[in-house]
């Protein structure tokens, strides 16, 4: 039985480390130009390559956006683009646009295309156009329920893509007009407004002045922000309906979410294969994906066309029952490490250490992914003790526990 590819969106190089470290099978990121992230930490031409590399001495699989709806000037600027991307030998192409298609079958003709969920892949005749084109995978929309991803795979043979977590939009297969209407941010060429998460009211014609309210709250109404995806308690169904590859979304997400979200993932889908007839939903999964950012969550529309709970109408801010605080980059011996400060570390912070189960050539036998421990010193970046270190900075902690090289050291936010 062949596994399912776990799909992790990588926003820059670090992001890109850490996906891998906690599991994934491939990443995607964009370019500086034609992805629809443009405000991503997207990567230069030197990143790319360093990039390339690390996929290939890590065994995965890089893929790169090329997912904006092009205009005529990028199409000039795309044969270059493209030939490039063809010299690097990545492993794919993320394309949603027919004309940028086009140009990839002849300037890029050796490389893989998925097909984006931008292109609204809602249907099998769909999926067999893009086939007979030459595509090798399909992102389906997320519109598009169970019970249609199995009539799609029963009548195509095409690699079938979904989203199993992240955030979601309201338009129709992400293809948004309000951010160019309301700030001249065009979504369809990657920079998005996200004004589907401001507050908004109902106005009737003749009383402007008299806003009628939807559904609210203390704070307002957000009748047009989702919930979050999230599909944990699913995988087997997921597997099932004949589903090749599961896809994280949030390449503008933080490294914490990147690393929880992969890790969790990732020990769902070995739990599947190791024992499916036995498989059980561990309820700690979900209980980890509550303590990274999100709005709530929501099944979506995979088990109903019309869901009456994937909005979310409070403030559309993001949850969190943790934040990281820092980030292991070298260990220093058995107990001590030095760390990328990303929140205030204080002396007396009761924090949890949040790690694979089995880090590279360094089993722990007995040991989980979270461990609950105790700080015994800090040092600043001159080495000298501190009670605490601040955001921004290269500091030194000692635990009571063993630290290794990716390991998150996390406290309740």
């Amino acid at each position: 039985m062949k596994k399912v590819e776990l799909v992790a969106p990588a926003g820059d190089l670090e992001k890109l480390r850490f996906a891998l470290h906690y599991g994934a099978d491939a990443v995607y990121l964009g370019g500086e130009k034609f992805s629809l992230r443009q405000r991503a930490g997207n990567f230069t031409i030197d990143e790319l390559r360093q990039a390339r590399d690390i996929t290939r001495e890590r065994g995965a699989k890089l893929y790169v956006a090329v997912n904006v709806f092009a205009r005529n000037n990028d199409i000039q600027e795309m044969p270059a683009y493209l030939k490039w991307l063809d010299e690097l030998k990545v492993d794919g192409l993320i394309i949603s646009d027919p004309g940028i298609f086009m140009c990839a079958r002849e300037y890029a003709a050796c490389l893989p295309i998925t097909i984006s969920t931008q292109a609204n892949n809602c249907n099998w005749k769909t999926v067999q156009f893009w086939q007979n084109l030459g595509a090798g995978k399909i992102c389906l929309g997320r519109e598009l329920t169970l019970a249609e991803i199995k009539e799609i795979r029963e009548k195509t043979t095409m690699e079938l893509e979904v989203f199993v977590h992240g955030s979601m939009c309201v338009a129709y297969s992400g293809r948004c007009l309000l951010s160019s209407y309301f700030v001249q941010r065009d979504a369809n060429q990657g920079d998005c407004a996200q004004a589907c998460r401001w507050k908004y009211h109902l106005v009737e014609e003749i009383q402007p002045r008299d806003p009628l309210v939807i559904e609210e709250d203390s704070m307002g109404t957000y009748l047009l922000s989702s919930k979050d995806l999230c599909m944990i308690e699913h995988i087997p169904e997921l597997i099932g309906a004949g589903v090749n590859s599961f896809k994280i979304e949030g390449r503008m997400r933080s490294l914490y979410y990147v690393s929880l979200v992969t890790r969790t993932y990732r020990e769902a889908i070995e739990a599947y294969y190791k024992s499916p007839h036995s498989y059980q939903f561990e309820q700690s999964w979900l209980k980890e994906l509550l303590k990274v950012s999100q709005r709530g969550y929501t099944k979506g529309f995979y088990f109903d066309s019309h869901p009456q709970n994937t909005q979310c109408y409070h403030e559309p801010e993001y949850l969190s029952s943790d934040q990281v605080v820092g980030v292991v980059k070298e260990a220093i011996g058995e107990n001590k490490a030095n760390i990328k400060v990303c929140n205030q570390i204080r002396r007396e912070d009761s924090i949890e250490i949040f790690r694979k189960k089995s880090p590279v050539n360094k089993p722990l036998v007995g040991e989980s992914s979270v461990n609950k421990t105790h700080i015994v010193k800090l040092w600043n970046s001159a080495n000298e003790p501190v009670d605490i270190l601040h955001p921004g900075v290269i500091g030194t902690i000692e635990v009571d526990g063993p630290l290794y090289p990716f390991d998150l050291i996390r406290k309740k936010g």
